[in-house]
């Protein structure tokens, strides 16, 4: 819950289609970018973009860019505009990196020595500072303070392996993933196919899914082929999920397929690094990675978060919507009833009225009621995704024990943040986190709860791993070893990747535990 007023933010999504079959399309290639872009609207809600083509020799480009949800960034009149694409890209932005305003707006659009070439990120690359510094030693300059336009200025220059007349994008993309570890899912757009690209480590997630004929869901017909950062998107354009795009895969999609081109390895001994948070929060709960359900899987952590943490009470319940797989599996693996306590307002951002004293008094009871028949007079469990800052969760406990509880325990479906994150989640820092605070020593009477606890992080892993169907594409990761398939730097401090602080004074570190205060982070990298 407390991700959503915390300053933790989701990242981005990207979004891309190609038309199968004869061009020019029939296939409503701009709605279907649209419908995309909307499904992946809580990974960022900033800005959105899309640029279309219409995939001839030479391509026609169409951008289309906005600020706010897409539904008010992209109008009626402006989709027109597109209805000629045969394939397109599309972005919806929440800002790591770079201010929030227009020009950081993806996907972003470049000239190179064979044309044009569209490209929408989703990450943050842990060498930007440096990647910047090469670039512009090569007299490229750079309009904006996006990872994402610094990618697309490497994939416009030419690797040392390529003929001058002859355009390689895959030893493009493989010189980029050479220059930059992690983490980046990536949509390039050149001519008639689009690029899907997801870093070494697998650190952000992309996955491709099947247009089929709406009147036909079964049908083994394909009407165009569909790229995302969730498989969630593919349900309400009619697509089927396909698969996943594997950790350093390099995929071309065109209107004849999909086709595996190449995958570029981790250095040696090194696991996959897939964001362990796509997980417990930031993913809809309908999505699928590594073949298993979001919501499954945060199901399963209520399960060992109860057999970790049981609790002497009468109910279960959650406040976040995000939370309720986790709270439903506490009180199946405990049971215990699971009831709703709260109500919420969802209009209360809307009102007119000033916040006055006694409305700022008031606080939470503006947001929620309490339905005290459910919980009047018992122990209530409150299972929450997360305990950031600690300052969310006080005055809903209050406001429980004030409406008839006896006793509120929070029990938290994931461990302790207690560090920064240099990959793509914005995470407050390290001084605001609650649990490198004083008060977390007694985190329960600083909330005012009955009680707290958190889920282990080996819990964590162990929910997550339990399901994971390996394909044999992809090795599994023993939950015995210290670093898992799966980052957990922002609970351990144990990065994939090694960083050097790029402050003076500050010395290399390995990865192993990292314990310095907010600084800006760059990998190893070699010029």
């Amino acid at each position: 819950m407390e991700f959503e007023e915390s300053g933790i933010g989701e990242e981005c999504g990207v979004f891309g289609c190609v038309a199968a079959g004869e061009w020019p399309t029939q296939l409503e290639v701009a709605q279907i970018l649209t419908l995309g872009l909307v499904a992946l609207q809580h990974r960022g809600q900033e800005s959105a973009g899309i640029v279309m083509s219409t995939g001839t020799n030479p391509p026609t480009y169409t951008t289309l860019k906005g600020m706010g949800l897409v539904n008010t960034a992209f109008k009626a009149e402006d989709l027109l505009k597109l209805r000629n694409g045969n394939l397109g890209i599309g972005h919806t932005r929440y800002s790591t990196t770079g201010i929030s305003e227009l020009q950081n707006c993806q996907p972003f659009v470049v000239d190179t020595l064979h044309g044009k070439i569209a490209v929408a990120h989703n990450g943050e690359l842990v060498n930007a500072s440096a990647l910047r510094k090469k670039v512009m030693r090569h007299g490229v300059g750079l309009s904006t303070s996006s990872d994402s336009e610094l990618i697309t200025q490497l994939l416009a220059l030419t690797p040392p392996m390529e003929e001058l007349d002859t355009p390689d994008w895959v030893a493009r993309i493989k010189n980029l993933m050479t220059e930059t570890p992690t983490s980046y899912s990536l949509l390039v757009m050149y001519k008639d196919v689009i690029y899907a690209v997801r870093d070494p480590y697998g650190n952000r997630p992309l996955s491709v899914g099947r247009l089929v004929p709406i009147s036909r869901l079964h049908s083994s017909d394909t009407e165009g082929w569909v790229v995302s950062s969730e498989s969630c998107s593919f349900q309400s354009i009619g697509a089927r999920y396909y698969r996943e795009v594997q950790p350093g895969e390099i995929i071309q999609i065109s209107k004849n397929g999909v086709k595996s081109l190449s995958v570029v390895p981790r250095p040696e001994g090194d696991p996959p690094a897939f964001c362990i948070f796509e997980y417990v929060y930031f993913a809809r709960p309908d999505s699928i990675f590594e073949g298993q359900m979001v919501y499954t899987v945060r199901q399963r952590c209520g399960q060992q978060l109860a057999i970790e943490a049981p609790t002497d009470a009468d109910v279960v319940s959650t406040v976040p919507e995000s939370a309720t797989p986790a709270a439903l599996g506490y009180a199946q693996q405990s049971g215990l009833p699971y009831v709703e306590v709260l109500c919420k307002n969802r209009y209360v951002g809307r009102t007119f009225i000033q916040p006055n004293t006694r409305l700022r008094q008031l606080g939470v009871a503006k947001k929620f009621g309490a339905l005290t028949d459910n919980f009047a007079g018992k122990r209530v469990v409150l299972v929450d995704d997360s305990i950031v800052r600690g300052n969310t969760i006080s005055p809903i406990i209050k406001l429980l024990k004030e409406a008839g509880a006896t006793e509120v325990h929070i029990r938290v479906a994931s461990p302790p943040i207690r560090f920064p994150c240099y990959m793509g989640i914005n995470i407050p820092t390290k001084e605001e986190l609650i649990a490198n605070k004083p008060e977390f020593e007694d985190i329960a009477g600083y909330i005012g709860a009955t009680s707290v606890r958190y889920l282990s992080v080996e819990g964590l892993v162990s929910a997550v791993q339990s399901g994971i169907e390996s394909h044999g594409k992809e090795e599994r990761i023993s939950t015995k070893t210290t670093r898992f398939g799966h980052c957990t730097a922002c609970l351990t401090g144990k990065y994939p990747v090694e960083l050097e602080w790029g402050t003076a004074g500050c010395g290399t570190h390995t990865g192993k535990h990292i314990t310095a205060e907010d600084h800006t982070a760059v990998a190893s990298w070699r010029d």
